[in-house]
């Protein structure tokens, strides 16, 4: 529930107590998702290469790829079970934008896969898994960084929590939080920045945009335990907090959730009851269902008046879709550093840089946040299915499907990968912002394109005034279109010189929010991810600094590799 009872918005000396009683468990089932996988420490041992990758995902994948294919002794460090990140952790509905915008590795992948949309997570986990084989990567699972050492303003080794040491000249941060960019002491930024940051008009906050959707139906839904009656508290899911000023910024980031894999076929997993079911957290959504007898349920996106999600179901990848959806707005505040301070500003604070929490801390809050978040789904889609508060008809057509038994099999067909949407954004010396998105700006050392819309899911759930009454209002959500593809700034991928000169960052790269919402797809990252592995290996070579490698020499290759510049 989002309330100041809520873990996530606990002072931080109560949420570890918290924590401590919570903690993630070693002898979870092997079927239970989870996002931190606790290890005995191993024997002290040093490793060495020339590029160390850090994080699985799409990016971290071709970065080691491509280094390897030029030659480098590279490791790939996972920190989880698997490789692939959120394709092969459920999303598999690729946002593209535009197909022309695809190049290189991105491309291949398809093509050896078969298709751009819509193939399994488990076809994309072997597929990665292969072309990491055939380029001779050393992968090592359940990696969990503990230290970073560094000298001067260089990346030495990092040290993993099995107790492995790794020196490499060229370092990778490849995670979707940016742990390896914060714990070598990098700036960054989380959250959104207000309207005048950048000049971006899709900045801040807007919690009384009247040209949004998923705002349930613009229908005055009451707040309140008891319709109208604000002594009675609020709902559960709705911020207690006030939402700040049109254009203000905040440190809230856009919602996260499961991409779950569904079948309507023979066979099908049905939506299971999770351990803690608590009813009372779809309070607001049962109200919203039985609000007006004109409302429609599409199960699907929808912008048509009185229509709604509230979820999407479809064979296959499944996102959210709705007022009130799989997207669990608010419960991921302390997701990307541990932190979180429900202020609003209209001047953006100075970078963060460090580790505010340290990293076993922080791994132990995103287990329980993640836990959080598999109750929270899968409770919505078991109250879908089975409370006699949601409407018969829409019951029986959520029934029609379950989870599917080909997918996910070590995690009791849950995906095992949660959609970390946003999290920490680095702050070097070019930022990409709505400008470079609308091609008003054109960044000039391109080792890339985005192509798909600016686009954040919402950020807060909160109470406004309409039409004179107390309503509930969702916060965050915009799709703003790119006119063509743009290019993705090389400057945007490395820190300041003065902060580390061997690191590159192909995800959680220098970007707004706004501008994040269009390059954080996953073909973008793998393009990112290629680049920053070609960049690390011509900087080996060259014997210089990231961020003095010869741009005409890193254009030269990526154009001979396929990419899209």
């Amino acid at each position: 529930m989002i309330q100041m009872t809520h873990p996530y918005l606990m002072p931080f000396a109560l949420l570890m107590l918290w924590l401590g009683a919570t903690s993630p468990a070693c002898s979870e089932p092997a079927d239970a998702p989870s996002y931190y996988h606790q290890v005995e420490r191993g024997k002290e041992r040093v490793m060495e290469c020339d590029v160390a990758v850090y994080g699985g995902t799409p990016a971290g994948v071709t970065a080691a790829v491509q280094a390897a294919k030029m030659g480098r002794k590279v490791i790939l460090l996972s920190f989880n079970h698997h490789v692939g990140g959120m394709t092969s952790g459920g999303l598999t509905a690729t946002d593209i934008g535009k197909r022309s915008a695809i190049g290189g590795m991105a491309m291949e992948f398809y093509q050896r896969i078969g298709k751009i949309k819509d193939f399994s997570p488990s076809a994309a986990e072997d597929l990665y898994l292969n072309m990491l084989e055939e380029a001779k990567v050393e992968v090592l699972r359940v990696r969990c960084l503990e230290s970073v050492h560094m000298k001067e303003n260089r990346i030495i080794s990092v040290t993993m929590e099995t107790g492995e040491t790794i020196k490499a000249a060229m370092f990778v941060d490849s995670t979707y939080e940016g742990d390896l960019l914060a714990a070598a002491n990098v700036s960054y930024h989380v959250g959104r920045e207000p309207v005048g940051t950048y000049g971006e008009k899709a900045a801040g906050q807007w919690p009384n945009a009247e040209g949004n959707y998923y705002q349930f139906c613009f229908l005055p839904l009451s707040p309140y335990m008891t319709p109208d009656e604000p002594d009675s508290g609020l709902l559960p899911e709705i911020l207690s907090q006030p939402a700040g000023k049109p254009g203000e910024g905040d440190f809230k980031v856009q919602a996260y959730n499961f991409r779950m894999y569904l079948s309507n076929q023979a066979g099908r997993i049905p939506f299971p009851k999770p351990a803690g079911y608590d009813v009372g957290r779809y309070a607001l959504l049962a109200r919203f269902l039985n609000l007006d007898e004109r409302l429609t349920w599409t199960l699907n996106y929808t912008k048509k008046p009185l229509t709604d999600g509230p979820v999407q179901m479809r064979n296959g990848d499944s996102n959210n879709a709705g007022s009130l959806s799989s997207d669990y707005i608010g419960g991921n505040y302390r997701w990307p550093d541990g932190t979180y301070q429900p202020d609003s500003f209209t001047e953006l604070p100075p970078a963060r840089r460090g580790l505010p929490v340290p990293l076993k801390d922080l791994y132990q809050m995103r287990e329980t946040m993640f836990q959080d978040h598999v109750n929270y789904q899968q409770g919505l889609m078991y109250f879908l299915a089975n409370d006699s508060a949601v409407p018969d008809e829409l019951q029986v057509r959520v029934r029609k499907f379950g989870l599917d038994p080909n997918e996910f099999k070590s995690t009791g067909h849950w995906p095992h990968q949660l959609y970390v949407r946003e999290g920490r954004r680095m702050l070097s010396s070019y930022v990409m912002t709505q400008a470079n998105g609308s091609s008003a700006r054109v960044a000039e050392d391109s080792v890339g394109l985005a192509a798909y819309p600016m686009d954040s899911h919402h950020c807060q759930r909160v109470v406004v005034e309409r039409d004179g009454a107390a309503a509930v209002s969702n916060d965050g959500n915009f799709f703003v279109l790119c006119p063509n593809p743009y290019p993705v700034s090389y400057r945007s991928i490395v820190p300041k010189s003065e902060e580390c000169q061997n690191l590159l960052v192909p995800v959680s790269l220098s970007a707004s929010h706004v501008a994040f919402g269009s390059i954080r797809m996953e073909p973008v990252f793998m393009i990112l991810g290629q680049s920053a592995g070609t960049a690390a290996s011509i900087a080996i070579e060259d014997k210089v600094p990231v961020q003095n490698v010869d741009y005409g020499k890193l254009k030269k290759r990526l154009l001979a590799d396929g990419q899209k510049l």
